[in-house]
């Protein structure tokens, strides 16, 4: 991969992440405090565990890639009392890190980044990994809003609970 390659990973996942931002916006925001510690099955995550893994893993995830470095957890990072609280973050935290991306130069894009010794690829091939993460795990967060009482909000298309406007 080049840097002209690189840029336009870039551009092309950025956008892409920028409208699966709204969407996810809307489903942590469905999650009431109230039902917060739904699961469907005892193996299952809770609601809350799935949401605060979207909004803090969406965030490092992309901090990775502008870093160079994916590193697992470790002290420090956001803790959360209330849902709001856990929407406000992303909503703050994730537009910060797309235009971080973004300003990254072709030589940091194309540098080799190693992801846990699984895989050594240039910083900007991971985008479609980390898209692809948030997305899986908004998924199951978006399953679960109809049995815990929850509305559903219009993912790719209207739901039940919010129509498509034609």
């Amino acid at each position: 991969m080049d840097g002209a390659q690189a840029k336009f990973l870039v551009e092309t996942f950025a956008g892409s992440l920028e409208r699966e931002f709204t969407t996810t916006c809307k489903v942590l925001a469905a999650v009431r405090d109230d039902n917060k510690e739904y699961k469907p099955d005892e193996k299952s995550r809770t609601a809350w565990d799935l949401a605060t893994h979207i909004a803090t893993s969406d965030i490092w995830f992309l901090d990775s890639i502008i870093t160079g470095k994916f590193a697992m957890g470790g002290e420090g990072g956001p803790t959360f009392g209330s849902v709001n609280e856990v929407v406000e973050f992303y909503k703050k935290a994730y537009p910060a890190k797309i235009a971080e991306l973004r300003a990254m130069t072709p030589e940091q894009l194309t540098r080799t980044v190693d992801f846990f010794g699984m895989m050594q690829l240039p910083a900007a091939a991971y985008l479609p990994l980390a898209n692809n993460h948030g997305i899986h795990h908004r998924g199951q967060l978006a399953a679960y809003l109809r049995p815990m009482g929850s509305k559903v909000p219009a993912i790719y298309g209207g739901s039940a609970d919010e129509p498509m406007n034609m």
